[in-house]
């Protein structure tokens, strides 16, 4: 597997303080030709991006599943502080954090061990990271925390054809950045619906690819997956546009959802829903990792009707006097006026 390496100093901003001019001038450098190849090693560790909420589980849980009906070795790995990424595949059941058991095993003097921390499902092995408690901590440093955890149980050894990381992205800072900043992942996936904050998202994702890889990163973005697809097609256009493959469409449609809501997994060939399941899962494998062009914020708003967004807009700057309001005096002029000769 893809080792943690050093080559960012420092998530937290400390050593990027230190060398922000330097720092600054290589992010805008401009980019050379990046290699597009398939991954060559016999793990592939994808990390899925999206907006809290967008479906992110729901397609990790049923791809996974996919995988491991197809014979493949799968570790599906939680990494949203929301700690729900393997409750459909566990039917609801919460699973014990890493960091909330390394916490308790650690105060009672005792080592995690891998049956404390990951459980099996259908081929598909699972686990969370978890977060700290609401203000309690740093959800990005309880990433970080959890990888390094997971180091000590053995990472680098296991054996498993995929890894599938589920990270929120609306943020790529601190932990959440990590598959995309030290290189943990060969490739990264977004997920993203026909809205505007979820494509804001997407496209903030590929922002951060193209950073890193502007720093000397290999990371690069495989494609997206559209969910809850209503047909307006505006996810659509925005993997045109930043240039990167969708890999499926899955519907809006009434039984995914109720299923879904029941903690009912779909991603199987028992279902009308494993062909579409199972061309995702072949898609995830063979795509390989690709540099999007990211759009800028009036680019983003092109993609909607300004009926809905608000793109025709025109910006009317303030004046000093509308900020004082009442408070606003005349000045007097040191304009001089000279009489007529």
């Amino acid at each position: 597997m893809t080792a943690l390496d050093d080559r960012v100093p420092d998530l937290t901003g400390d050593s990027i303080s230190s060398n922000d001019s330097r720092l600054r001038a290589e992010a805008n450098a401009p980019l050379g030709e990046v290699p597009i190849r398939e991954a060559t090693k016999k793990t592939q560790i994808i990390a899925i991006y999206g907006k809290g909420g967008i479906g992110k589980s729901f397609t990790l849980a049923n791809l996974s599943h996919m995988m491991a009906e197809m014979g493949k070795r799968v570790l599906l790995i939680g990494c949203d502080p929301k700690s729900d990424t393997t409750s459909l595949l566990f039917g609801g059941k919460a699973c014990p954090t890493i960091i909330e058991t390394s916490t308790r095993k650690s105060l009672a003097g005792e080592p995690v061990k891998i049956g404390d921390v990951c459980f099996k499902r259908g081929g598909v092995y699972a686990m969370e990271l978890g977060g700290p408690e609401v203000g309690r901590g740093c959800g990005g440093r309880g990433i970080i925390h959890g990888f390094e955890l997971l180091e000590k149980l053995g990472f680098h050894d296991w054996d498993f054809d995929y890894v599938l990381l589920d990270f929120l992205g609306d943020v790529v800072c601190g932990g959440f950045g990590l598959p995309i900043a030290r290189d943990m992942a060969q490739k990264v996936i977004v997920v993203a619906s026909n809205d505007l904050q979820s494509l804001y998202v997407a496209n903030n994702v590929c922002s951060a690819v193209q950073y890193f890889r502007n720093m000397g990163g290999n990371v690069g973005v495989a494609g997206m997956v559209i969910n809850k697809d209503d047909g307006t097609g505006e996810a659509q256009a925005f993997a045109g546009k930043v240039d990167i493959p969708v890999l499926a469409s899955i519907p809006a449609d009434d039984d995914l959802r109720r299923k879904s809501a029941a903690y009912q997994i779909v991603g199987t060939n028992q279902t009308q829903w494993g062909a579409l399941f199972t061309e995702l899962a072949g898609n995830v494998a063979d795509a390989p990792p690709t540099h999007p062009t990211p759009l800028d914020q009036d680019g983003l708003l092109a993609l909607f009707d300004s009926a809905t967004t608000g793109a025709d807009f025109v910006l009317v700057p303030a004046t000093d006097e509308d900020m004082r309001g009442k408070n606003a005096q005349p000045k007097e002029s040191l304009e001089v006026i000279y009489d007529d000769v």
